[in-house]
């Protein structure tokens, strides 16, 4: 059997250093990433259905009725761990007013790898291995085979905003505001 301690390590000093928020082993960009603006026209609702790895699901009806951020990830990408911690705290902040979830870009034998990343970073929202064609940049989410990414969908399940690259909570809570402006009018 293979050990996972290559992995794990990084993980667990990634973890240690974001969870208390007093190491430097995580640091902020040096400029705010520039922010896309929401399409004006979003289109037609995402059709998907993912598992998750405590047997619920990611899917479109799961996610109906709010605003949904999901990030797509990799275990071995420190971007990814990143953004799952970023992913987190806006969870922690703002729910019951959205929803968060964490696709892993990962073939199903990495399912042990995926395991460790969650039970390491204590992720507290749904996390599901993406399907072949997702993996691909392919299916409901054509392009976002890049990691980390994130896409928000609006209540309605349609694709308002996606973004490929590491992007900070502040930045995503600034997405999320103007997405809820413009839902308003």
């Amino acid at each position: 059997m293979r050990s996972l301690a290559p992995v794990c390590l990084p993980l667990v000093l990634l973890a240690s250093g974001c969870a208390g928020g007093g190491g430097d082993a995580v640091r902020e960009p040096a400029a705010a990433p520039q922010v896309a603006a929401a399409a004006p026209a979003r289109g037609q609702a995402r059709s998907f259905s993912y598992e998750t790895l405590d047997g619920g699901e990611i899917s479109t009806a799961s996610l109906a009725g709010r605003f949904s951020v999901i990030a797509f990830v990799a275990t071995y990408d420190v971007a990814s761990q990143v953004e799952a911690r970023f992913l987190a705290g806006l969870f922690r902040d703002h729910t019951p007013r959205i929803n968060a979830a964490l696709l892993v870009l990962e073939a199903p034998e990495n399912r042990p790898l995926v395991e460790a990343f969650v039970a390491t970073l204590k992720l507290p929202y749904p996390v599901a291995l993406a399907d072949a064609p997702t993996i691909a940049g392919e299916g409901p989410f054509a392009g976002l085979h890049h990691v980390p990414s994130v896409v928000i969908l609006d209540p309605e399940g349609r694709e308002a905003f996606r973004h490929v690259g590491l992007i900070p909570q502040e930045a995503l809570e600034e997405v999320l505001r103007g997405l809820e402006r413009e839902d308003a009018r």
